[in-house]
């Protein structure tokens, strides 16, 4: 369950690595976005929806990637008084029936939506905005956000067994090795 959990926490800061890119893109793409614009009179739709989509793209897809890092915003009144085993219950019981079900229906209801803009090869609705594949792409990312926190949600699932377990990462790493 470890090996487990460690891989799919590595998926996760993996996908994450690559996400904090695209928003050195955005900077970039804005900025020249911003100097064609208002130094040459000269501005490319595709371009500044490219810089829309990447921004869906880093919030989407680094989901994940917070989630395995515990920053999501959550209202922690009584969550910060409880003890670590409390915490991890509260955790656990919040991964199984909110995360669970939540990762399902946006996957499941997704579907259909995502597989009509490949087949009808999608494109954006304004002239010289972006063309087919890339609304499909973006448009993808929604039940593979979902699966990507599925997938770390089962991580946290197993970390939060193991604290409740009484165990930590280290000892059970340390028994493996």
């Amino acid at each position: 369950m470890y090996r487990l959990k460690r891989w799919l926490d590595q998926l996760s800061e993996t996908v994450g690595t690559i996400i904090a890119w695209f928003t050195l893109f955005m900077v970039l793409g804005t900025l020249i976005v911003v100097l064609l614009r208002y130094g040459f009179d000269v501005g490319w739709i595709w371009m500044q929806e490219s810089i829309t989509w990447m921004h869906a793209a880093v919030f989407m897809l680094g989901a994940s990637y917070t989630l395995k890092w515990d920053e999501h915003v959550r209202v922690d009144i009584f969550y910060r008084q409880m003890s670590e085993t409390q915490a991890a219950w509260v955790n656990l019981l919040g991964t199984i029936f909110f995360l669970v079900p939540l990762s399902i229906f946006l996957i499941l209801s997704s579907w259909g939506y995502v597989v009509a803009s490949w087949e009808i090869h999608e494109a954006s609705r304004e002239a010289g905005g972006l063309t087919y594949p890339f609304v499909s792409i973006l448009k993808s990312f929604i039940p593979i956000t979902a699966l990507l926190i599925l997938l770390q949600g089962l991580a946290g699932f197993i970390d939060n067994a193991f604290k409740i377990a009484g165990k930590t990462a280290s000892r059970v790493k340390s028994r493996l090795q």
